[in-house]
């Protein structure tokens, strides 16, 4: 079982638009306490979405899942995209991503590029994090 934390698509209208998650002390504390209870209950991975990159980075070391990142900074475990975000594909790009097909031969040769700046740790930049 997955867990999701941060900006959950599906209730985006209740939360007032594609807005980034725990910004203010209380939020994000009950997002960590969210993320503790949800290892608890049995997540096998934790998906961070739009969240300050401090705040997924803390939530990282305070359990012991692996966490995926999409919007959340370089202190995930790991990273994901929407492919037409990735891809400059989509009429708007969210700040997190960056448009790997720009100067790739092919969508194979970008999805590669993408692969490899993850595990080099070289995406996501400051610039596709939120503070």
């Amino acid at each position: 079982m997955a867990g999701h934390l941060g900006l959950l698509p599906q209730s985006v209208l209740r939360l007032g638009g594609y807005t980034v998650q725990g910004r203010d002390s209380a939020s994000a504390e009950a997002l960590v306490e969210d993320a503790k209870h949800l290892e608890e209950a049995g997540a096998a991975v934790l998906i961070l979405e739009c969240i300050p990159a401090g705040l997924a980075e803390r939530i990282t070391q305070s359990i012991s899942i692996p966490t995926i990142g999409i919007g959340a900074g370089l202190g995930c475990d790991g990273q994901v995209l929407v492919l037409t975000d990735m891809l400059g594909l989509s009429s708007k790009c969210p700040k997190f991503c960056k448009d790997f097909l720009e100067g790739a031969t092919s969508i194979s040769d970008a999805l590669g590029c993408y692969v490899e700046a993850v595990r080099t740790r070289n995406f996501p930049r400051p610039e596709h994090a939120f503070g």
